[in-house]
């Protein structure tokens, strides 16, 4: 058997030691949604971006599910149940429709007039809403919207003259 030359040796022990440093970064734990099977949420997870708001994507332990920073900075979730008509804001973000809600501390974003939805937690105190719906859009964008958000004036009937 022929020797392995010098440098590959002290290779070896470098990539040893490089998995198992990064077995040691810890899965997060995320409840998968309900529709996470969904083959379009497939088409979304594989658009995802490998930072978000300046945070490293890790691995999470559910389908069509995701996470960046340590600790979790943002989580994300395909799958979601789809949200109907709402009072809760409504915003559009590079064409992409969103429901804000805010928690405390976590905010929730979920897409609007998109099946299956995909929902986004973050803490505005950590990033900023601005930065993650914008560096999420496109992959969510790979569900086709099938409807938008209104506004109050445009889904209030205009007076009958007469």
């Amino acid at each position: 058997m022929p020797a392995l030359p010098r440098a590959a040796m002290l290779l070896v022990p470098a990539a040893a030691l490089l998995m198992g440093v990064a077995g040691c970064a810890s899965v997060v734990d995320v409840d998968p949604a309900q529709d996470a099977a969904n083959a379009r949420c497939a088409e979304v997870m594989i658009a995802l971006p490998p930072t978000v708001a300046e945070n490293e994507q890790r691995d999470t332990n559910s389908q069509a599910t995701s996470a960046w920073g340590d600790p979790s900075k943002v989580v994300l979730r395909c799958g979601v149940d789809v949200p109907g008509p709402t009072t809760d804001p409504c915003v559009t973000v590079n064409d992409v429709d969103w429901v804000v809600r805010e928690g405390d501390p976590a905010w929730t974003a979920t897409t609007y007039g998109r099946d299956p939805a995909v929902e986004v937690l973050f803490d505005p105190d950590d990033v900023a809403s601005s930065t993650v719906l914008v560096e999420l859009g496109d992959a969510v964008a790979r569900v086709e919207q099938t409807r938008a958000c209104v506004g109050l004036a445009d889904a209030t009937p205009a007076p009958s003259g007469g």
